[in-house]
């Protein structure tokens, strides 16, 4: 979930509305303090504050808990929740139960469960598998081991949980992510658009590298880089018709102005890069933010840089638009594919928007 509106946050700080606890903390620059939305206890400059949607996220930024509006009776578990999540990334492959976690925190099971999902927007066992599934991905890259084994050191209690539901996190099973894309077809096909050579390329999920280039041979080095072991399969027409059509679309978007195809698409990253490219793709055609208010959005408002790292990997041109993401200063910024070309195409979605 990401944060409210800036305009909103400020408003519902200077009305101190209880309404929206829970939604939001803010951090107020040069004291070190974190605060929810109804805090009374301080004179608060609303141009020198930093907004948070969890607990975590403003202690991670170095800000400490407000004695008053965060140890008060009703805030007190509070506290403990960072406590309660310390501890089970410390022990993530470790079977841990919500009475266990609710008995360190001294509160029921249920009321553990709501100010656990409150504070951080998932339950703790939303929480620990996503931390196993971060364990699981170090154990497969940088460990020897079989992939059963690497499912159980991560503390995974089955392996059908892993080539089941937890897959989606890995953007392809885990036999092909140990491997190097090792198992996986993917079909791609080239064309030229005004804005250059063109390769996509999908696998049976969707479209998992778009990219311009030169060379249709340098463009085929590094789909081959990012996909090792997987086999690669030009794309005639006749053999997997629905990528033609696909490749074609977007490039009636490029060349003549045609809306931009909504493909499905197998986004493969970090938890924090695949949050970043789906927000990308809720920004308007015509529209730009800069790497830290997409931060912001995202309820990470520190995190710019990571932002701005994200864009970088990003492999699937304009259909995640990281081109409409620019300095805070208002320029280009960087970008893969060149930075003539992500005005080009900022010119065009801005034509297009007048039109």
């Amino acid at each position: 979930m990401t944060l409210p509106p800036d305009r909103v946050m400020k408003e519902a700080i200077s009305s101190k509305d209880p309404s929206r606890d829970g939604q939001f903390f803010y951090g107020m620059v040069g004291t070190g303090i974190f605060c929810k939305p109804s805090c009374t206890s301080n004179q608060i400059d609303l141009e020198k504050l930093e907004f948070f949607r969890t607990i975590k996220d403003a202690t991670q930024a170095g800000y400490q808990p407000c004695k008053a509006c965060l140890l008060n009776p009703d805030w007190a578990g509070s506290i403990s929740l960072i406590k309660i999540a310390r501890y089970i990334e410390d022990h993530a492959d470790e079977k841990l139960t919500l009475s266990s976690l609710s008995g360190m925190a001294g509160v029921s099971p249920s009321r553990l469960q709501r100010a656990f999902k409150k504070a951080f927007g998932v339950s703790p066992k939303s929480y620990q598998d996503a931390i196993r599934i971060q364990m699981f991905k170090y154990f497969l890259r940088k460990k020897s081991g079989s992939i059963t084994e690497a499912i159980y050191d991560s503390g995974f209690g089955s392996i059908s949980r892993v080539y089941g539901e937890e897959s989606r996190s890995l953007g392809m099973q885990p036999k092909s992510y140990k491997a190097g894309g090792a198992g996986e077809v993917i079909f791609y096909a080239c064309r030229d658009t005004t804005y250059g050579l063109v390769l996509m390329a999908a696998t049976g999920k969707g479209v998992c590298f778009l990219q311009f280039g030169q060379q249709k041979q340098s463009l085929l080095t590094a789909l081959s880089t990012e996909f090792p072991k997987a086999e690669l399969i030009c794309s005639p027409a006749q053999e997997a018709p629905e990528l033609d059509n696909w490749i074609d679309a977007v490039n009636l978007h490029l060349s003549n102005g045609a809306p931009k195809p909504d493909l499905p698409l197998d986004m493969q990253g970090t938890a924090f890069q695949i949050k970043v490219w789906k927000f990308l793709l809720s920004i308007k055609e015509g529209d730009t933010l800069s790497y830290g208010e997409v931060a912001n959005q995202i309820g990470r408002p520190t995190a710019f840089r990571s932002v701005a790292t994200a864009c970088a990997k990003n492999r699937i041109a304009v259909l995640i638009p990281c081109h409409r993401v620019l300095r805070g200063d208002g320029s280009l910024g960087g970008y893969r594919w060149g930075s003539e070309r992500k005005q080009a195409l900022l010119d065009m979605e801005k034509q297009r928007q007048r039109d």
